[in-house]
């Protein structure tokens, strides 16, 4: 098995894309709109690929709600982006808390009934008035404890459902001025005005997966991106004190391809070599390096880069899906059950 998390290019398995898998054994796999078109058709899609595998399959989605869901009407409900949740909270924690908690059972039904195992979901980060909007509505607030409160109850429901969530973007995206998909975001906070940030992750960091942050930290690492610095994952690891599965964002997105980025072998083309980054991700302590964009030469390059998994990352891969292995309830009841829950809270 390698330490990847694969897209793919369309609806079902190429035959390229089935050689490619069947020889690298990715840990696991992302679906995006690309892939996506009716029920069936993700299910047909979801089993080829566990049927691939021959095992529990991490099969990730960014199903958050909001501007950020795969998953869209006609044949899949719209779901409240994580502001919704915090302006709830502001005028009745206990009913949003248990609102977030029953939206993620939710969700969690509705991938599971497709196959999908684990979505991208609750982001950490704390909003902050001088942050990009790439963040903005999708966060659960700008007070720590409240986002972590929030974070809380969507990682329960999704469990409730037997889906894994994962918690991004850690240490914490909220600040960044720029987009880390389209450039590298610089934040020059204090190692202090940080612990704001941290907050939320350290007080769950027990959650099963977390996704790190395509951005440099000048108080932690003014060289290396967090992603790439073995210093922000030592902090990640004995600070934050997050144990579990470490994957890395996109390595596609253009923060990572910036040279400024940081932390590539010599004489790699950091722009150019998908191998080089998924590399330099592991080097830094990531588990899991995640490539979203299904291109058959950049999955190559990266599968003929990484090494076989290590026996830390593969337990830590392990206990994320038996985690979620309770989840016995039926997709369909579980659904009409929270979604009359939520309508009663309404």
């Amino acid at each position: 098995m390698q330490p990847t998390f694969l897209g793919l290019e369309g609806l079902a398995l190429t035959p390229d894309e089935t050689a490619l898998f069947r020889a690298a054994d990715p840990a696991g796999y992302i679906l995006f709109k690309r892939n996506i078109d009716t029920p069936d058709q993700v299910r047909a899609l979801t089993a080829s690929l566990t049927d691939l595998a021959g095992r529990a399959l991490p099969i990730l989605i960014d199903q958050e709600g909001g501007r950020v869901a795969r998953l869209r009407p006609p044949h899949w409900p719209e779901y409240p982006a994580g502001d919704v949740f915090a302006q709830l909270y502001d005028k009745a924690p206990v009913t949003a808390m248990e609102a977030a908690r029953l939206n993620a059972l939710s969700l969690a039904a509705l991938l599971r009934d497709l196959g999908i195992t684990v979505d991208c979901l609750p982001l950490l980060d704390v909003r902050d008035p001088g942050g990009h909007d790439i963040i903005g509505d999708r966060a659960y607030g700008a007070d720590p404890m409240q986002v972590a409160a929030l974070g809380r109850m969507t990682l329960d429901g999704l469990a409730q459902g037997g889906v894994c969530g994962v918690v991004k973007h850690i240490p914490g995206h909220g600040r960044a001025a720029a987009d880390s998909h389209l450039e590298l975001p610089v934040v020059t906070a204090s190692r202090a005005e940080l612990e704001r940030d941290f907050r939320p992750f350290r007080t769950l960091n027990w959650a099963p997966m977390a996704m790190t942050a395509h951005v440099t930290y000048t108080a932690l690492d003014p060289d290396r991106c967090a992603t790439l610095s073995p210093i922000v994952i030592d902090l990640i690891r004995t600070d934050i004190g997050f144990q579990n599965l470490l994957m890395s964002d996109d390595i596609g997105m253009k923060a990572l391809g910036a040279p400024s980025a940081g932390g590539y072998p010599a004489g790699s083309n950091a722009l150019a070599d998908f191998g080089a980054r998924a590399l330099a991700c592991l080097d830094a302590g990531c588990d899991i390096a995640l490539h979203c964009s299904g291109d058959f030469a950049e999955m190559r390059s990266v599968c003929e880069a990484v090494p076989e998994i290590g026996a830390a990352a593969r337990a830590r891969l392990d206990a994320a899906m038996a985690s979620i292995a309770s989840g016995d309830a039926t997709p369909a009841a579980q659904w009409a059950d929270a979604r009359d829950r939520l309508l009663a809270l309404a």
